[in-house]
C-alpha cells in the first residue's frame, strides 16, 4: 500500500514542511491581462475539490489546474471601454505618477479600511501579481467599499486590489502605436492575502504607448477558511504542524488558497488506502489535515496539505518556514480540521 505524497519535505524537516518550490505546472496567470477591463471571477469551489481528489487518487500534479477562458486581441485601433478616472493636464506616463489627486484619494482610503479588512499597503505605483488571482473590475469611482463588496461576493476571495491605470483610448497598432491616454480605475480580486511584496506589476508597453499605475490600495480580509462537510475546524494555528508521527502524505496546490482543497485529498487518500487495505485489514486513514498557504518571499504561491492519521493540537504548529538558497518559503493561514466521526482504518 502506498500513501500519497506528490511534493517532497524539505531536507532536515520530518513531517509537514512547506514545500522547496511550486511545481513547474504553477498557473501563468499572476493578473488581469493588460488590455482586461473586466474578468468576473470564475474559479469554482467544488470542482476545485473534486479536481484535487482525482489528483490525490491518480497521483498526478496537473489536475488542480483552473480553467481559464482566454480573453481575444483587439481589433488593431478600435476604442477602448470605460476610463472614467480622472486625467492630468499633461498627457504623459510621468504626470500620471505625479498626479496629487490619485496619491490623495490612495492615501484617504487606506487610512480608512472597509470593515473586516485591514490595509496591505498604500499609494503604490504598482498592482498586485500573483499566483492567486480571481477576477477584475473596473470601477466608475475609486471606491473600496464596492472593491470589498465584489470581494465579500466571490467565493475565496480575502484581498482586493484597488488603482488607478493609465490605459490608451484605442488598441494600440501600427496606425496607431501611442494613441491617447484615459484613466481606468481597477479592482482586483485575489484568493491569498496581498502583502506589498505582491504589488510588482509596475505596467508595460503596448507598441509606443506606456501603461503605468498609481494609487495602488491593497486590503487583506480578517477571516478564517471554510468549515468543510464531514469535518470540525477550522483550528487556527501558529505555524505548520511538525508532529512526531502519523503522517501520511502532503498535497500542493497553486492558486487561491483552498482547504477544500484538502479537504478533497485527505477523503480521496482516505478511499484509496480503503479499497487497498493491509493483509491484516487495517488501512491508513486521513483523519486529520493541516492547510495553510505557502508563500515564496512572501508573496503567495497556493494551498499546501498535510495529511495524517490522528489529530494534532495547536502546540505541534511549530513549523513557520525556512531558507532554499535565497529565497524564504513561508506558511501562513494555518487552519487544522478533524474528521468527524474518526475512521478507525480498518476493514
Amino acid at each position: 500500500m502506498r500513501s500519497v505524497c506528490l511534493v517532497a519535505a524539505l531536507a532536515g524537516l520530518a513531517y509537514a514542511a512547506p514545500s522547496p518550490a511550486p511545481h513547474a505546472d504553477t498557473p501563468v496567470v499572476t493578473g488581469p491581462a493588460i488590455e482586461a477591463v473586466s474578468q468576473p471571477v470564475s474559479y469554482n469551489e467544488p470542482a476545485a475539490k473534486e479536481a484535487a481528489a482525482q489528483d490525490t487518487t491518480q497521483d498526478l500534479s496537473s489536475s488542480s489546474r483552473r480553467d481559464l477562458t482566454k480573453r481575444g486581441v483587439n481589433d488593431p485601433c478600435s476604442p477602448q471601454p470605460d476610463g472614467y478616472g480622472p486625467k492630468p493636464a499633461t498627457d504623459s506616463p510621468e504626470a500620471f505618477l505625479a498626479y496629487q489627486p490619485f496619491a490623495d484619494a490612495a492615501n484617504a482610503a487606506g487610512a480608512n479600511p472597509p470593515q473586516g479588512y485591514t490595509t496591505s499597503f498604500q499609494n503604490l505605483q504598482a498592482s498586485v501579481s500573483a499566483n492567486t488571482y480571481l477576477g477584475l473590475y473596473t470601477l466608475k469611482t475609486y471606491d473600496t467599499i464596492k472593491c470589498q463588496q465584489l470581494c465579500d461576493a466571490a467565493n475565496l476571495c480575502t484581498g482586493f486590489n484597488l488603482y488607478f491605470e493609465r490605459d490608451p483610448t484605442l488598441a494600440p497598432a501600427e496606425a496607431c502605436p501611442k494613441p491617447d491616454s484615459f484613466t481606468n480605475i481597477k479592482c482586483t480580486l485575489w484568493g491569498s492575502p496581498i502583502p506589498k511584496e505582491t504589488a510588482t506589476n509596475k505596467g508595460q508597453y503596448r507598441r509606443d504607448f506606456q501603461v503605468v499605475i498609481a494609487g495602488s490600495d491593497g486590503f487583506t480580509k480578517n477571516n478564517p477558511p471554510s468549515p468543510q462537510p464531514g469535518f470540525s475546524g477550522p483550528v487556527e494555528f501558529g505555524g505548520a504542524i511538525n508532529a512526531p508521527g502519523n503522517y501520511i502524505g502532503q498535497k500542493y496546490f497553486p492558486g487561491p488558497y483552498d482547504a477544500g482543497q484538502c479537504a478533497g485529498a485527505c477523503q480521496a487518500n482516505t478511499a484509496y488506502d480503503r479499497r487497498h487495505p493491509r493483509s491484516d485489514g487495517s488501512y491508513d486513514a486521513c483523519n486529520f489535515f493541516n492547510a495553510y498557504l505557502l508563500s515564496k518571499n512572501n508573496v503567495p504561491q497556493g494551498t499546501y496539505c498535510g495529511l495524517y492519521t490522528k489529530s494534532w493540537g495547536k502546540e505541534y504548529s511549530t513549523n513557520y518556514g525556512q531558507y532554499r538558497g535565497s529565497d524564504y518559503y513561508s506558511v501562513s493561514s494555518s487552519y487544522g480540521y478533524t474528521l468527524a466521526p474518526l475512521d478507525a482504518g480498518h476493514i
